[in-house]
């Protein structure tokens, strides 16, 4: 197997020192498969994928082969627990998979964009004007607001403000509780070293909040009349007719957190500073959103997806070999079909770096081809719901705001966990509106 020959040490280093950068040498060095040596992800023995058809390969094998849930758990469960549909594998992921899905898709998404109207127009009202700021910690606290109407179903009052409180609390992860993810011994308070135990107890409180939250929907008249996604995850049912455990809805509530906070937020971060670094695109975009017609907005979000990939590659741990081109792995090991790499296949997409909607106008690409939300049965969740988001959020913050970039200089790519983001956040201004 193609791979570089350093110590797992060293290649950790150079991988969490810059995630594009080591796909990009490992693809160019050695090819559309190539090993190597990550501690503290998952098996530590990855196989890099960047042809589609070998993508394509591995999100079609089933889970006796190939286990997403092996691949994740050990980052999932200390945060959203034992029973998070991120770390299920087998007949338990796909009887979760059944109860969630509907829930995503369908007529079912209108039911939330008036929720996500009436949260970007409060979120730009409150944005400083004429004074830089971040858009992708706007964008979250933006994306949470709708997490905490549409799925959590909680409205504005003292429960809303402190379970707010605790998920902001949890959420704000720093480089001591991330090497602690990647290392379980670091799971302990040692000396000054606090950062694990002080989460332990905002997911604590942030579950306690929850649970009675949970308690009390169980028991509401209302709760067939009620829309938002945990009154309809109550009411879900498995093939056999079984509903989910109280500890299971909240490790899925926070399951849907982690995926559909941060991810959509830094999507949408990306999309305003790719905006302001090509001002004929957003010309076009403010034109043609004016007419009535979404099909620009929609290449638009497309491309963001492709160039600006939030999560650069999807892993599964092997439980049986599997053939890859000339290649046979091994039981054990992590193979990882590469989104950040398939998008950047100039023979798929000509001129791959540069930002260009229009790609997506005339012709789509395979399903193996752009893979944003990963594939198979693991395909995210969010799929629909994200993009849904993504156009009432860029649409409402064009028609509602003048915005520009803090600086002259693109923001490149830096790491956030496992998340590619805007460097310094997509540092942005807003003026005040012309009359």
């Amino acid at each position: 197997m193609p791979g570089s020959s350093a110590p797992a040490a060293i290649q950790t280093a150079q991988f969490l020192r810059s995630i594009d950068g080591f796909l990009e040498r490992g693809r160019r060095r050695y090819g559309d498969v190539f090993s190597a040596r990550i501690l503290g992800f998952a098996t530590g023995r990855i196989v890099f994928l960047a042809d589609p058809e070998h993508v394509e390969q591995v999100f079609k094998t089933g889970p006796s082969v190939a286990r997403a849930g092996d691949a994740a758990r050990r980052s999932v469960e200390p945060v959203a627990g034992v029973s998070s549909l991120l770390s299920l594998d087998g007949p338990r992921h796909l009887d979760h998979r059944r109860i969630l899905l509907p829930r995503f898709h369908g007529d079912r998404l209108e039911l939330y964009t008036g929720v996500m109207r009436e949260e970007v127009d409060a979120a730009v009202a409150a944005w400083p004007i004429d004074e830089p700021f971040a858009m992708r910690e706007a964008m979250a606290d933006l994306t949470l607001e709708v997490i905490m109407r549409a799925v959590f179903g909680l409205r504005h009052g003292r429960r809303y403000d402190e379970v707010r409180a605790a998920l902001v609390a949890m959420m704000e992860n720093d480089l001591a509780f991330n090497l602690a993810l990647m290392v379980p011994v670091l799971r302990r308070e040692i000396g000054p070293w606090k950062a694990w135990g002080d989460f332990q107890r905002v997911r604590a409180q942030a579950y306690s909040l929850l649970r009675t939250e949970i308690e009390e929907r169980r028991a509401a008249p209302d709760l067939e009349q009620r829309t938002d996604i945990l009154s309809m995850l109550i009411q879900g049912r498995a093939k056999d007719g079984t509903g989910l455990s109280d500890d299971e809805l909240l490790d899925e509530l926070m399951t849907l957190l982690v995926a559909g906070h941060e991810t959509t937020a830094t999507a949408l971060a990306w999309t305003f500073e790719l905006l302001h670094r090509h001002p004929a695109v957003k010309h076009q975009l403010v034109a043609e959103l004016a007419t009535g017609d979404e099909a620009y907005l929609g290449a638009v979000i497309d491309e963001v997806l492709r160039l600006r990939p939030v999560v650069p590659f999807v892993a599964r741990v092997l439980h049986e070999p599997l053939q890859i081109g000339p290649h046979v792995l091994e039981p054990g090991v992590t193979v990882a079909p590469c989104v950040h790499l398939v998008h950047r296949r100039e023979d798929i997409y000509p001129d791959p770096e540069a930002f260009r909607p229009e790609r997506f106008l005339d012709t789509r690409p395979s399903t193996y081809e752009w893979i944003p939300f990963g594939g198979g049965t693991r395909r995210c969740l969010g799929a629909s719901f994200a993009p849904l988001e993504m156009k009432v959020v860029i649409r409402r913050v064009l028609e509602t705001a003048r915005l520009e970039p803090a600086s002259p200089e693109p923001e490149r790519i830096r790491r956030r966990t496992v998340f590619f983001v805007p460097e310094h956040g997509a540092r942005t201004i807003r003026r005040a509106a012309v009359t």
